[in-house]
């Protein structure tokens, strides 16, 4: 942090609004900050007084955080809302995320970003004044806030269409999304009042404790158990913008409670190289999560080899991610360079391992879309389910499609088409 001093909080009854508004831009952050906590907060510096930055900083800890994952969020918020009376200007900087650097910088920088556009999406405090801004910079800002969209027009706007405020609002849309899973029936039993199993042996031993006398039957039934959750995500330049709004999406089903029904998340990304990124989308701040799997994913934006990465997954991680009927998530748009044959028969052999293949497409989205393409073509035969994946209302459908058992009318529909 600068050594640089903090201006003193105006004396001129603006202490309250303004730690009312830094309040707002933490709730916003994410931060579990209620009315509660910021009358707290006030009567706080009120008591302690604000003379030393360090004891106003602490002060204004001690009300507010309550987790040891909301540290950084905060540090960062207070230092562009308290210290930099131009702090407008670095906040705008930062929304140009990095996706590159140690563990530290990412972690500082996802919440950097995070503070910043909790901060600009309020107004400006009291007594900070923001630098001018360039008469075409104005205009700009107006053009975005003039096109902003209601919720359910929200919910349907294509990802690739959103400017930076919708999507944001759309990340904390799907972050409320889950995707609950049909149990699956497993082989194991468990005693049960009445169930359609006969349990012999719990019977015998309850006769014997009636001295011999056989009264009620002991009953079994199958036990439910949740299965494994795999999801393949593409990253190349041609799905970019969909699959960082897919990861947020994974992000908020693998940190569910529960994991949402499912056994185990289990996450990977390919481009022109198969990798995995389960352990970070475990941490719980999911700046920190995304910029900590675009560390690990070198081949972001890049190009796409969907045989050959798919190859790897079968060689490698079948084995260990894909037992006990495993459902798997392919997103991609199908565009491929590897042969088809060599595509088709990795597909089939995926196809064959899962209990339940759902591709999620975002060219799905275009009226009079067909498989001309050689990778969509070679694809389409091996998979139960095919979806869009290019709104939020198109995510919130994938529950749907998978509770259900029957197949996907819209790959039938593609598999009838004329190819070529």
């Amino acid at each position: 942090m600068s050594d640089r001093p903090v201006p003193p909080v105006p004396e001129d009854g603006k202490l309250a609004a303004n730690i009312t508004h830094f309040a707002r831009a933490l709730r916003k952050a994410g931060l579990r900050v209620g009315p509660g906590r910021v009358i707290g907060a006030i009567r706080a510096v009120e008591a302690a007084g604000f003379g030393d930055r360090r004891d106003f900083y602490w002060t204004l800890h001690a009300a507010f955080v309550s987790r040891p994952e909301e540290r950084a969020v905060f540090a960062q918020t207070f230092r562009l809302f308290w210290r930099d009376p131009r702090y407008l200007e670095q906040m705008m900087s930062l929304l140009l995320p990095s996706i590159r650097g140690n563990q530290e910088e990412r972690r500082a920088a996802a919440a950097e970003r995070r503070a910043a556009a909790a901060l600009l999406d309020g107004m400006i405090p009291e007594g900070v004044e923001p630098p001018p801004a360039p008469e075409e910079e104005l205009q700009i800002e107006g053009d975005a806030s003039g096109t902003a969209s209601g919720e359910e027009r929200l919910r349907t706007l294509d990802f690739e269409q959103m400017t930076p405020s919708e999507m944001a609002e759309a990340r904390r849309m799907i972050a409320g999304l889950r995707l609950p899973v049909p149990p699956l029936l497993s082989r194991r039993t468990a005693p049960v009042a009445r169930g359609p199993i006969a349990d012999w042996r719990r019977t015998i031993a309850l006769s014997v404790r009636r001295g011999g006398e056989i009264g009620t039957l002991a009953t079994r039934r199958r036990r439910d158990r949740p299965p494994n959750l795999v999801v393949l995500c593409d990253i190349s330049g041609s799905m970019s913008h969909y699959s960082r709004m897919v990861l947020h999406f994974l992000h908020a089903v693998a940190n569910a409670r529960g994991a949402g029904g499912w056994a185990r998340v289990h996450a990977f990304t390919f481009g022109t190289r198969l990798t995995n990124i389960t352990r970070h989308l475990a941490r719980r701040d999911v700046d920190e999560a995304l910029a900590a799997a675009g560390a690990e994913a070198q081949d972001w934006q890049g190009g796409t080899r969907i045989g050959a990465c798919l190859h790897a997954f079968n060689r490698d991680w079948s084995r260990r991610v894909m037992g006990q009927g495993a459902v798997v998530l392919l997103i991609t748009d199908g565009l491929d360079r590897d042969p088809p044959d060599d595509l088709a028969r990795e597909m089939e052999r995926l196809h064959l391992a899962s209990r339940r293949l759902v591709w999620i497409n975002p060219l799905l989205r275009w009226q009079g879309f067909a498989p001309r393409a050689r990778g969509i073509a070679a694809m389409l035969p091996h998979v139960d389910t095919l979806i869009a994946g290019h709104s939020v209302a198109s995510l919130a459908a994938l529950g749907a499609a998978l509770s259900t058992a029957a197949g996907s009318g819209e790959r039938d529909r593609l598999l009838a088409l004329p190819r070529g």
